[in-house]
């Protein structure tokens, strides 16, 4: 029984960490830029299709495709930026909703038809995918691996925003835009980074999440559930409230479909249904 919990709480923690890779992208955007994009996800997919690609056609090594996977999500997410989101930066919420709602039709149908209907084969490396064992109980490798890219990437996230002159003209730009611009910060230029690290953040997490959830055309509306419920329970623009957020998620998830299978589907929603009657603006929103 032991056994039993403690992998449970593992795996659940290294599926919270991949929730949160797919997650803290979109916190970042829709609680510091006040932009509601629920095209998020479809960057994520991107990520995952340029790992695809790269390891089954042209056999690049797996770790080297993650580095590839966060710029071709961020580079598309600039041209998106520059071309159809800017122009949206100050239309109500319903507008961002259906524009980048489109979005991913658009890239779920562009997927379908490049790649087709059926999940994408991965084949990642022997040393990531075997498991290790301590005290007897057997921990997956590649689910280690996760939560040490996840801890690694909340600790340079907490650091680039709060404690760096970006962090600051990142804050000062979405508090004043006018105030901003008389102090020399360049508000388009800082929007479109901050754009960027999130979508780049999304496309790692897209080809991280290959392994666990597998990659198909519907991924990008699939999962665009769980970020939004993420982003939610956490509170928008808060980094370490979208990390907790995710981690509850992702145990009780885990923990539903070992111990309650048949109401495991359910499970995610009640816990959202009641944390949000508790703390409308999220665990640690402060709107």
């Amino acid at each position: 029984m032991l056994g039993n919990v403690i992998g449970v709480l593992y795996d659940g923690f290294a599926y919270g960490m991949l929730l949160f890779l797919l997650s803290v992208g979109m916190s970042v955007t829709l609680g510091m830029m006040n932009f509601v994009n629920l095209a998020h996800c479809a960057f994520a997919m991107l990520g995952g299709f340029v790992t695809v690609t790269l390891i089954n056609q042209f056999g690049w090594p797996f770790l080297a495709t993650l580095p590839c996977a966060f710029l071709a999500a961020a580079a598309v997410s600039v041209v998106l930026e520059r071309i159809l989101f800017r122009r949206f930066y100050r239309a109500g919420d319903l507008d961002q909703c259906l524009l980048t709602i489109g979005v991913v039709f658009v890239s779920i149908a562009t997927a379908a038809y490049i790649f087709g209907t059926v999940q994408q084969p991965v084949q990642l490396p022997a040393w990531i995918r075997g498991v290790f064992v301590i005290g007897g109980h057997n921990f997956g490798v590649y689910r280690l691996f996760l939560i040490a890219v996840a801890l690694a990437m909340t600790a340079v996230l907490i650091a680039s925003i709060e404690w760096t002159p970006f962090g600051a003209q990142v804050r000062a730009s979405v508090d004043n835009q006018r105030m901003a611009r008389g102090l020399g910060v360049n508000v388009d230029l800082v929007f479109a980074l901050t754009f960027a690290l999130g979508s780049g953040l999304a496309g790692l997490g897209g080809a991280l999440a290959i392994e666990v959830v597998g990659l198909d055309h519907s991924f990008a509306l699939t999962y665009l559930i769980y970020v939004l419920i993420v982003v939610s329970l956490g509170g928008m623009g808060s980094i370490g409230g979208t990390f907790v957020a995710a981690v509850l998620l992702g145990i009780s998830d885990t923990a539903g479909k070992y111990y309650m299978p048949e109401v495991s589907a359910f499970l995610i929603y009640v816990i959202m249904v009641g944390l949000l009657m508790w703390r409308p603006a999220g665990l640690f929103g402060k709107r």
